[in-house]
């Protein structure tokens, strides 16, 4: 048994049903679309990581370092023309 009541039989009824919805000729090509995305994911975070490791900077001090305050754009509008 799974948190919140949520049963084995809860998991086969959810795969039965996208079987159902998206069909079985579709599902190797989202399954496969899926881990396109995946490894991509981890690539990129893994660059990301050995960027900062390689500036010697975290992503927190980085951050903070680059920003600026941001201007006031509001307008303010003459009183005379209420």
């Amino acid at each position: 048994m799974l948190r919140n009541g949520l049963e084995p039989w809860h998991l086969l009824l959810v795969a039965a049903v996208i079987i159902l919805l998206f069909g079985s000729k579709k599902l190797p090509d989202a399954a496969r679309g899926l881990g396109r995305s995946m490894r991509i994911l981890k690539s990129e975070a893994r660059a990301m990581r050995e960027d900062e490791t390689a500036d010697g900077n975290t992503a927190s001090t980085g951050a903070r370092a680059d920003r600026t305050p941001a201007a006031d754009t509001t307008t303010a509008e003459p009183a005379g023309d209420r």
